[in-house]
C-alpha cells in the first residue's frame, strides 16, 4: 500500500518551503467548470513544488496521471463527492475504475444522512465496502465527514466508524458546507490517535493556516492556495510555458 507521510509539527515553522509542500494535496474539485487546461496546469505545478498529490475528479484521472508521469507527485480523486449518498456498490465501482486509471489516493464522502440516522452498522460498512477496494489496488483512503453537518457526538463515532473500517485517514470537509477548523482537527486526531491519520482541507489558504492545523493535529492538508502557500514561503515561480 502506498504510505503517506507524516508532516513534523517541528515544521509548523515554515522554514522549508519543500518539507512543506510535500504534504499538501493541491486540490482543483470544487469547480465543475474545471477544463484541461486547468489540469495540467494545476500538475505542473504539482511537480515544480514538489506536492504530495493532485486532487482532481475521477473525469480527470487520466489526464493527470499521463501529466505527471515521472514526477514525484501523485494523484488523488474523490468518492462518492461531495454528498455521499451514492449506494455502496457505486462507490465501490468508482473507486475501482479510478484506481485502475492510475489514482493512488481516494477521498470518500461518508454517508452522512446514514450516520445522522443512526445507521452506523450501513455507514461502517460503507466506508469497509471502499476501503477494500483501495488497498487492494495499494492505495490510501481517507474519509470525508463534513463536521459542519455533525454534532461533537456524531464526529467522534464517525472517527469511531472510519478506524474500525479501515480507512487510513479521516478528513475534515468537502469544502461545499464550510471548512477544517482547529478544534475539529484537534477533535479528530483525539479519537483516532496513531489508528489513522487526520487530513484538514476547506479553508487553509495560508502559511500560517497551515502551521496551524499542523499544531492541532493534522497530518495532511488539503488546498486550493497550495501555489500561494509557496510563495508566501519564498518558492520560486514554476515555468509559465505554454499548455497544448
Amino acid at each position: 500500500m502506498v504510505q503517506a507521510q507524516i508532516l513534523d509539527p517541528n515544521l509548523a515553522s515554515l522554514t522549508d518551503w519543500r518539507s512543506v509542500a510535500t504534504f499538501i494535496d493541491h486540490s482543483l474539485v470544487l469547480k465543475p467548470e474545471t477544463t484541461r487546461e486547468d489540469v495540467i496546469r494545476l500538475c505542473r505545478e504539482a511537480a515544480h513544488y514538489g506536492f504530495a498529490n493532485v486532487f482532481v475528479n475521477p473525469a480527470w484521472v487520466a489526464l493527470a496521471v499521463q501529466e505527471l508521469h515521472g514526477a514525484k507527485a501523485n494523484v488523488g480523486t474523490t468518492i462518492g463527492f461531495p454528498l455521499g449518498a451514492y449506494l455502496t456498490t457505486v462507490k465501490r465501482f468508482e473507486a475501482a475504475e479510478v484506481l485502475r486509471l492510475g489514482a493512488t489516493e481516494l477521498d470518500m464522502v461518508m454517508n452522512i444522512g446514514a450516520l445522522k440516522s443512526g445507521l452506523h452498522d450501513i455507514v461502517e460498512a460503507d466506508i469497509r465496502g471502499v476501503a477494500e477496494i483501495a488497498h487492494q489496488g495499494g492505495a490510501i483512503l481517507k474519509v470525508i465527514l463534513e463536521p459542519p453537518l455533525l454534532t461533537r457526538e456524531e464526529k467522534i463515532l464517525a472517527c469511531q466508524l472510519c478506524v474500525a473500517a479501515g480507512a487510513d485517514f479521516v478528513k475534515t470537509a468537502t469544502g461545499f458546507f464550510g471548512g477544517a477548523t482547529l478544534e475539529d482537527v484537534s477533535l479528530m486526531r483525539s479519537v483516532v490517535g496513531d489508528r489513522a491519520r487526520v487530513k484538514a482541507a476547506g479553508g487553509v489558504r495560508t502559511a500560517k493556516d497551515l502551521a496551524a492545523m499542523v499544531q492541532a493535529g493534522a497530518d495532511r492538508i488539503g488546498t486550493s492556495s497550495g501555489v500561494h502557500i509557496m510563495r508566501e514561503l519564498g518558492a520560486p515561480e514554476p515555468s509559465s510555458s505554454p499548455i497544448r
